[in-house]
């Protein structure tokens, strides 16, 4: 599925509620918190819906502290951008230096894919270890850092029953669990735009 349907829907953030419902409403999901999106080139895919006033976008390049996949500990660089839209916290991913992860999802035109949608929660291990019992295996254990600013997520591999996979996710700073607030990521990636620069993790 491509960004361009979903931003063509009448209500868009109803639409984000109807993806992968019956799965989200078995295992009591929470509200979908993010939208992983697959592009070919971050910077160019977050200037183009910019430009549509989505975002301007909060962009970051690094490796994270951890990246495990399918169990075995990788080293692994990309860049990636955030910005909310009506609620929802998009996330724009390039292919990474050191794992084919998104890769696979890429559209040769250029058009930013669903790749997984993002839940925040207070327990990423525990969430994980849940639906890895029932069959779901945990695809990716990470965690980023960013000066105070710390996030772990888990990605599992529900794409059988749903079609994307699922990501479980949590921010904190100095400790203390929060989710970006869209006004943060917008000054942020303004900031970013007007001085030429990108964060590092």
């Amino acid at each position: 599925m491509f960004l361009e349907e979903l931003l063509q829907s009448p209500d868009f953030r109803p639409a984000i509620e109807n993806l992968a419902r019956p799965f989200r409403e078995r295992w009591g999901l929470p509200e979908v918190h993010q939208l992983g999106l697959v592009v070919p080139d971050v910077e160019n895919a977050a200037d183009a819906l910019t430009k549509r006033n989505i975002g301007p976008f909060f962009i970051a390049v690094g490796a994270p502290r951890l990246w495990r996949e399918r169990g075995q500990e990788r080293r692994v660089r990309g860049k990636m951008a955030l910005a909310r839209y009506q609620g929802v916290e998009l996330e724009l991913l390039e292919p990474l230096d050191g794992s084919d992860f998104y890769t696979g999802s890429v559209d040769p035109d250029g058009r930013p894919v669903l790749h997984h949608l993002g839940f925040h929660v207070a327990d990423v291990d525990g969430w994980a270890d849940r639906l890895a019992r029932a069959g779901y295996p945990v695809w990716v254990r990470g965690r980023l850092g960013l000066g105070p600013l710390r996030t772990d997520f888990a990605y599992m591999d529900t794409r059988g029953d749903t079609g994307v996979i699922v990501e479980f996710i949590r921010w904190r700073i100095f400790g203390i669990r929060f989710v970006p607030p869209g006004p943060v990521l917008k000054a942020i990636g303004g900031l970013e735009r007007r001085l030429g620069f990108r964060l590092k993790a």
